[in-house]
């Protein structure tokens, strides 16, 4: 039986854990030891190692045939070291894995003033933390190209799921951008996405990078009510951009500077991806 091995241990590696177990044999990369059970219930071989210390990743070396890479960068700097060091000790086995597929973010486009794109737009990201990914991506296409082994670049925006929607943001009476100066924004369900990973192993192209979005074509302000009035929520309050500026975070407002609509026929055609959740009504109506 072939081998996958996860690296990253969050939501989206844990759902789609049950659509590897039995096609392959799975191993998952497991930082903390306490969480090794947990993969181990779900049929996973849990292989302890921290990307932070490269001397623990010495067994990924030839360990697996394929890698779902869903580990974020460090939280600092421009660069991604945990890539870096992910894709030396994979060069390092005897073996290469066939395919690699790495969940990097639509924030890498930066503001596009609400058109329409898709994947032939160039990265131009505009803080650190599409900065880091822009790395990421870069450096495991090298690696790709480098050892011969087909790397999928899955670039997925806002994941949202029944547990993991604004609710806290909304008791809060946090404010949303007047419509007049709102922004276009971008969502996948994190089964989606989990779905979309699993089917890029086999059928994601050598150096593709496929945008993973449903068909949700809403202004942040608009989904924020939508998710209000499905949960009998109050809907944030309308605000401009200076008062929001005075009352958000800078990393709440870094959000409200980037707007874009993105196109998501290359996933949906060369994957095959069938969304379970077109937009985020579909949840919100079960919800409801």
């Amino acid at each position: 039986m072939q081998k996958v091995l996860i690296v990253g241990s969050g939501d989206v590696a844990r759902r789609a854990l049950p659509w590897l177990v039995g096609r392959y044999r799975v191993f998952a990369l497991v930082r903390n030891p306490a969480n090794a059970e947990i993969w181990r219930s779900g049929g996973a071989i849990p292989v302890l190692g921290d990307l932070d210390r490269p001397v623990t990743l010495r067994r990924l070396a030839g360990l697996a045939d394929y890698v779902l890479h869903f580990a974020p960068p460090p939280g600092e700097g421009d660069r991604d070291s945990r890539s870096r060091r992910l894709a030396a000790v994979l060069a390092r086995g005897r073996s290469l894995p066939r395919a690699l597929v790495y969940v990097s973010t639509t924030g890498v486009y930066g503001d596009c003033g609400g058109a329409v794109i898709d994947e032939t737009r160039p990265a131009a990201p505009r803080n650190p933390r599409a900065r880091r990914r822009v790395d990421a991506e870069g450096v495991l296409r090298d690696f790709g190209r480098r050892s011969r082994v087909r790397v999928a670049i899955l670039r997925a925006p806002g994941i949202y799921a029944a547990e993991r929607l604004p609710v806290e943001r909304l008791r809060a009476g946090s404010p949303a951008l007047r419509s007049e100066e709102d922004v276009h924004t971008n969502h996948i369900h994190a089964a989606d996405l989990a779905r979309a990973c699993c089917l890029a192993l086999a059928r994601g192209r050598a150096n593709r990078v496929y945008n993973v979005v449903d068909d949700t074509d809403l202004p942040m302000g608009d989904f924020l009510d939508a998710v209000a009035d499905a949960l009998s929520l109050p809907r944030p309050p309308r605000v401009g951009r200076r008062e929001a500026e005075q009352i958000l975070t800078p990393i709440q407002m870094s959000f409200l500077r980037e707007s874009r609509r993105i196109d998501n026929r290359r996933v949906k055609d060369e994957l095959g991806l069938r969304l379970a959740f077109p937009t985020v009504a579909t949840l919100l109506r079960s919800l409801a």
